[in-house]
C-alpha cells in the first residue's frame, strides 16, 4: 500500500462527539503536516484509545477508523517494525488469528530485514497455530531474511527453542550447522552447543558425504597398523572435530573483521530523525569492506540494513542502485531498488534518486516510463528546475532538438514556475541553440529578447556573460567581441536589479576575462561609452569599486542619494544600452611622494621585513 498525500482527511470520525472533536484536531494537525512523525503518533494513540480501548465488542465505526489510520500511517512509514506488531495484536484482540496474520504478512513484506518484527511473527504462529510444518516453514523464511543479520541471535533462539519443543534433535543439529557459519554476535555460544551435540550425531550428519569419504580413506589407507571399526569411528570424529574447529576460526575471524563496524551502529532500526554524521561514515566505510570481500548475498544484505536506518538519504539508495547495476544480469534488482526509493522512502524534495530512476528506464529503452517519472516528479514539485532540464534533455535525445525547446516554453509559459525558474530555462534554452544547433545568433536574439524580462534572475545574467565569454574571436573579431562583452557588463552593472553581491560575483567574471584576452591598447571615441581603457587599467578601476572600500556602500553599480538606492532604468528610448553608470564614490586622493622619498621609504619598508638584506 502506497500513502496517498491527504488521503488521512478523508476517513470518517469513529468516535463518541467529545471524542470526535478531538479526533478532527489531531487529523487536521497530520493534513497540515504529513511529514510530521508526532502529530501521527498521537493520531494513533487516540484511535487506538476509542470507547476506553478497542475490543471485539467495540462499534464498527471505532474499529473501521482506527483500522484506517493505522493503514495510513503504516502506508507513510512502513518501517516501524514495533508498530505492525501493535497493529497485529489488535486485530487478535479484534478479529481473531487470521486478521493478526495478514498484517504480520503485510508487515514482514514492508520490512523483510527486521529480525524482531519475525521473531514476534513466529513466536505469534507458535502460539496460534498447531500445524507443526506451517510454523516450520514460517521459521525458514524468517531464516531466509534476517539469518545473516549480526544480531539474529534472538530469532534463531526462537527457532531452536520451537524444535526444542518438538524434541527434534537432528532439527536443531541442523539449525546450529548453518549458525556456526554466519559471523555474529553470539558465534561462540552456538558452536560449544553444535560441539557438544557432535559427539553423539551419527557421522553422516557431520559433514557432507564427500568430505566423509575423503576422511575415512585418509584413516583407512593409513596401514601402520590394522584397526576396528571402532578405532576408524573415532579417528573420524577427531577429524571432524578439527574440520569444525576450522569453521569455528574462520567464523571468529570474520566476524572480528565486523566487530568494529557493528559496535559504531547505535541505531539500526528506522527513525525519521536524522542520522548523525559519525553513523554515516560508519555505514560508508561497513559498506566498502563487504563490497571488497566480494559475497553477494552479504552485501546485499547489509545494504538492505543500512536502508532502514538510513531509508531517507538518497545517498544509499543511489550506491546500492549503481552496485547492484555493475552485477551481471540484475537489471530487475536495480529497478526494485528505485522504485522503492522512489515510491516509499526518499522524500520528493531530493529529486535525485528518482532523475536517476528515469535515466536507467530511457537506458532499458523503457521512454515512456522515463517521462513519466519526470511528470510524477513535476505533479508533487512544480516548477522543479533540475526536472525540467533532464525531461527537455530526455526529449532532445529521444525526438530532437525542437522537442525540447517545447519542453521549456511549455514550463516558461506555465504558472507553476516563478520567475527565477523562467529565467534560468530561457539560458538553457539559449543554450541548446548554442551548444546543440550551432547557432550564436539565435542563441544570442533569445537571450536579448528577454533580457527586460529577467532582471531579478541571477541564473539568466550569469549564463548570458557566460555565453558571451566563450564565443570564440580572432585578431580580426576580438575588439568587436570585447566591446559586445563590456556592455553587456555595464548593463549587468546599471540596470538588472541583482543584488550587489551578485554583481560583484558576476564581475568577477569579467575581470578574468581583462585579464586573460584584454590587451594593452586604448581605444578613443567621441561618444565616452564606446571609448576603450588598456584591459589592465579597466581591470584596476573594477578591482577598486568591487573590493575597494567603495564597495561598501549600498550597491556595486548603482548610485546612492542620501539614503534613497536608484535603480538606473534598463528603458533608454533609441538606445540599445544604458549609460555608463555614475561613478562611485571617490576614495582619498593617494598620498604623492617625491622619487627619491618613495625610494627611501620603499627600502626601510624592505629592510623591515626581512625582504633586502
Amino acid at each position: 500500500m502506497v500513502y496517498v498525500k491527504g488521503s488521512v482527511a478523508e476517513v470518517p470520525l469513529g468516535g463518541s462527539d467529545e471524542e470526535n472533536i478531538e479526533l478532527k484536531k489531531l487529523v487536521g494537525d497530520v493534513v497540515e503536516n504529513e511529514d510530521e512523525y508526532d502529530g501521527w503518533e498521537k493520531l494513533v494513540r487516540a484511535a487506538e484509545a476509542l470507547e476506553g480501548g478497542l475490543n471485539r465488542n467495540s462499534s464498527p465505526q471505532a474499529i473501521a477508523f482506527t483500522r484506517e489510520i493505522y493503514n495510513r500511517f503504516l502506508a507513510k512509514f512502513p518501517l516501524f517494525f514495533g508498530y505492525w506488531k501493535k497493529y497485529a495484536d489488535l486485530e487478535f484482540s479484534i478479529a481473531g488469528t487470521e486478521a493478526a496474520d495478514m498484517v504480520y504478512e503485510r508487515g514482514v513484506a514492508s520490512i523483510t530485514n527486521s529480525v524482531d518484527l519475525w521473531m514476534n511473527y513466529c513466536a505469534f504462529k507458535v502460539d496460534t497455530c498447531h500445524n507443526t510444518e506451517e510454523i516450520r516453514e514460517l521459521f525458514e523464511r524468517g531464516a531466509m531474511c534476517v539469518g545473516l543479520d549480526f544480531l539474529a541471535h534472538p530469532f534463531w533462539d526462537k527457532y531452536i527453542e520451537f524444535e526444542e519443543r518438538l524434541e527434534a534433535h537432528d532439527k536443531i543439529f541442523a539449525i546450529l550447522g548453518r549458525i556456526i557459519n554466519i559471523p555474529m554476535h553470539q558465534y561462540s555460544r552456538y558452536f560449544e552447543r553444535y560441539r557438544n551435540l557432535a559427539a553423539s550425531r551419527p557421522l553422516n550428519e557431520l559433514v557432507y558425504d564427500s568430505v566423509l569419504v575423503q576422511f575415512r580413506t585418509e584413516v583407512e589407507l593409513d596401514v601402520t597398523r590394522i584397526k576396528s571399526e571402532l578405532e576408524i569411528e573415532r579417528e573420524l570424529r577427531a577429524r571432524i572435530d578439527n574440520f569444525h574447529l576450522e569453521i569455528f576460526q574462520r567464523t571468529q575471524t570474520e566476524t572480528t573483521k565486523r566487530w568494529t563496524y557493528e559496535q559504531e551502529i547505535k541505531r539500526p532500526y528506522f527513525h525519521v530523525t536524522e542520522l548523525d554524521e559519525t553513523q554515516l561514515v560508519n555505514w560508508r566505510k561497513y559498506l566498502d569492506f563487504e563490497e571488497a570481500e566480494g559475497d553477494f548475498t552479504r552485501t546485499v544484505f547489509l545494504y538492505e540494513r543500512c536502508l532502514v536506518a538510513a531509508a531517507y538519504y538518497e545517498e544509499f539508495w543511489l550506491r546500492f542502485a549503481r552496485w547492484m547495476y555493475a552485477q551481471e544480469g540484475k537489471e530487475e534488482e536495480v529497478r526494485n531498488i528505485y522504485a522503492r526509493a522512489s515510491a516509499l522512502y526518499v522524500p520528493i524534495s531530493r529529486p535525485a534518486v528518482r532523475l536517476q530512476y528515469a535515466r536507467f528506464e530511457e537506458s532499458t529503452d523503457r521512454i515512456d516510463v522515463s517521462r513519466a517519472i519526470h511528470e510524477a516528479i513535476l505533479d508533487m514539485s512544480p516548477g522543479h528546475l533540475e526536472t525540467i532540464i533532464s525531461w527537455a534533455n530526455l526529449e532532445r535525445r529521444q525526438e530532437g532538438l525542437d522537442a525540447a525547446i517545447n519542453v521549456y516554453k511549455t514550463y516558461i509559459e506555465s504558472q507553476d514556475c516563478g520567475i527565477y525558474v523562467q529565467g534560468a530555462m530561457v539560458a538553457e534554452w539559449a543554450r541548446l541553440l548554442w551548444k546543440i544547433k550551432g547557432s550564436v545568433d539565435e542563441a544570442r536574439q533569445v537571450f536579448k529578447s528577454n533580457e527586460q524580462y529577467y532582471l531579478d534572475v541571477p541564473a539568466f545574467w550569469v549564463n548570458y556573460l557566460q555565453f558571451e565569454l566563450q564565443q570564440p574571436t580572432s585578431a580580426a573579431t576580438e575588439a568587436e567581441h570585447y566591446e559586445r562583452i563590456k556592455q553587456l557588463h555595464r548593463f549587468i552593472r546599471s540596470s538588472t536589479r541583482l543584488a550587489s553581491e551578485t554583481i560583484k560575483e558576476i564581475s568577477q567574471h569579467y575581470m578574468t576575462y581583462l585579464l586573460e584576452r584584454g590587451t594593452k591598447d586604448a581605444v578613443k571615441n567621441a561618444n565616452k561609452d564606446l571609448a576603450k581603457d588598456p584591459a589592465a587599467k579597466e581591470y584596476m578601476k573594477l578591482d577598486r569599486e568591487a573590493n575597494g572600500r567603495s564597495s561598501r556602500t549600498p550597491a556595486f553599480g548603482r548610485k546612492r542619494y542620501s539614503d534613497k538606492v536608484e535603480v538606473v532604468s534598463a528603458r533608454l528610448p533609441g538606445s540599445t544600452f544604458p549609460p555608463t553608470p555614475p561613478p562611485m564614490p571617490r576614495s582619498p586622493p593617494p598620498l604623492r611622494y617625491s622619487r627619491s622619498g618613495l625610494s627611501s621609504r620603499l627600502s626601510r619598508l624592505f629592510l623591515v621585513s626581512g625582504s633586502i638584506v
